[in-house]
Order: structure tokens, then sequence, then C-alpha cells
């Protein structure tokens, strides 16, 4: 089995446990083939990948059966902007904190290795939304989690016009906007107010941030919905991000957030679903009143 890795390696620190996880997927059997970058970040740091290791440039022509992101959620998302459209499954092994997306633990290493060898894992497709309108992006121009427009630093409150398959929908007089996926809605549009969707949801989610009409709710859409925005922003710059990646406009434009017409590939091993994480991340269940500092019972 040819494994991929890919990650920020951020902190430095996290370069020894790279190395021993790559040395655990060679001794499971398994070939490992690194990103460039990060090989380069680990020998940076004095981590150097074993001699003789495959590096690639891009997941094109590397014939992967998977790739494994390691480091917490945000180099989860720019590992899936790495493979892009490419039909690669992907698991993230935590090495962060949260670990939402990444959620295989480092403890649970040499068992990840053995059910991905073995095959016992499966696959569950996550939508994707695109946007077009902005050419920065150029061809990485989808989000696993949102698409968010957001005023400059101390910027006053900009006016996104939305459009909803053609028709108007709203102006929003906010700080900003989130378009999240299903996946997405338990990240940035969660902290904002949006609602949880399951995965396998066909939809999208509208969520102002901190809007100036209280009355202005998030707004749930059908998945193959049309969204198109238009930013008026009095001070000229506003941001547009693609989860973890963003871009300074100066102009207004059109931008049109759609699904995109590919999905991206999660391995799920034997015993992971969405509803465990979400007890275990969200602690749902949890009994806060039994676990305040100083708090003694009797």
């Amino acid at each position: 089995m040819r494994i991929g890795t890919h990650g920020r390696l951020y902190p430095a620190a996290a370069a020894a446990t790279i190395n021993r996880i790559l040395e655990r997927m060679t001794a499971a059997g398994a070939t490992p083939v690194v990103e460039r970058g990060l090989a380069e970040r680990m020998a940076e740091a004095n981590y150097p990948v074993a001699e003789g290791t495959e590096l690639m440039d891009r997941v094109e022509g590397a014939k992967l059966d998977v790739l494994v992101s390691l480091g917490g959620d945000g180099s989860f998302l720019d590992s899936v902007n790495f493979i892009g459209s490419n039909p690669v499954p992907m698991l993230g092994i935590n090495l962060g904190r949260l670990g939402f997306l990444s959620n295989t633990r480092i403890e649970d290493v040499d068992a990840t290795l053995k059910a991905l060898m073995e095959r016992r894992y499966s696959i569950e497709e996550r939508s994707l939304l695109t946007m077009e309108g902005c050419a920065s992006f150029g061809t990485h121009n989808s989000a696993l989690n949102e698409v968010s427009l957001h005023k400059r630093d101390g910027a006053t409150m900009i006016a996104i016009h939305a459009h909803l398959d053609g028709r108007f929908l709203n102006t929003y007089w906010a700080d900003g906007i989130i378009i999240a996926t299903p996946t997405g809605s338990t990240a940035y549009s969660l902290s904002c107010g949006g609602p949880l969707l399951a995965p396998g949801c066909d939809a999208m989610v509208v969520t102002p941030i901190s809007p100036h009409n209280l009355n202005v709710r998030p707004f749930v859409l059908p998945g193959d919905s049309n969204l198109t925005l238009t930013v008026d922003a009095r001070g000229e710059k506003y941001l547009v991000n693609l989860d973890s990646r963003s871009e300074v406009l100066d102009q207004p434009c059109d931008l049109v957030v759609r699904r995109a017409p590919y999905r991206m590939q999660l391995v799920q091993l034997e015993g992971q679903n969405f509803l465990d994480t979400l007890r275990s991340k969200l602690a749902w269940g949890l009994d806060i009143r039994s676990s305040r500092p100083g708090f003694q019972a009797g």
C-alpha cells in the first residue's frame, strides 16, 4: 500500500513524531510517499526522512492508495486542498488539539496502519464548495468547511448582497458571512450560531457574522443552490476565505458559491462515526456542574 503523507509541521517539534510515524508505516509493510515540502521542513528541523523515501510534488502520478494528513484540523484542510479533485481517500492523524477532522489519535497509529493495510475501513464522501469570481485562488477554489467573506481589521461592517438562484435573498449588514458545508457546520459557522448538519445532508448553511439586524438568522439552503454574493465595503477592501486560505479584494465583484462537482473521500475506521465525534469533541452529555474548578460535592 502506498500511503501519501502531508502536513504543515507546526510546531517544529512535531518533526520527531512524524519521523516515527513514517518508520511505523515502513514497519507495517507500507510505502510512505512524502510531500516534498513536508520533507524539506523535516530536514530543517533536523529530522530528515530516511534515505530513499519517495517524495511527491503533486498527487497526480503518485499512485496513492490513501493520503494521511499529519497535524490538526488546519493541516487536514491544507491536505484536502492538496488532493483537489483527485479521488484519493484521506485520513487525519491528530498531532494538534481538538482534531474534529483529524480524529485519529497518535496513540492509535499502529492499529490504524494495520486497519489500512487490511482494508478494514469504509469511505464516507463529503461535499465541498467552489467559489468563482475571484481569480486570486486560481484552480484551488474549493473548500471543505466554508467560504467566508469578512471585513478587514478595524473597518466598519460590510454590506453583502446575496442572490439565491438568481433571485434576491437579502442584504447582510454584518462583519461578514459564512457559507458552510455540512462538514463545516461544526466549525466557524457553529461558533457564529449556525446549526449542526449531519455529514450526509445535501445542504449548505448561510450564517451571518455579527449581523447589524438581530432578526437575520442562519439559513439552510438546498445543496444544489447557486449563491451569488456582492460586497459593498466602505474601506474598499475585504477578505475572502476558502477554509484556511485568505485573499484581500479591493473592488466589488460577483462571487458565486456552489457545490463542487466532486467529493472528498474520508476514511472512516471501524468504530468511528460522526455522533461519537460530536459527543467527544463537543462534550455532549457532559454535566459541567460536576467539573467546576474548585467545586466539591457535599
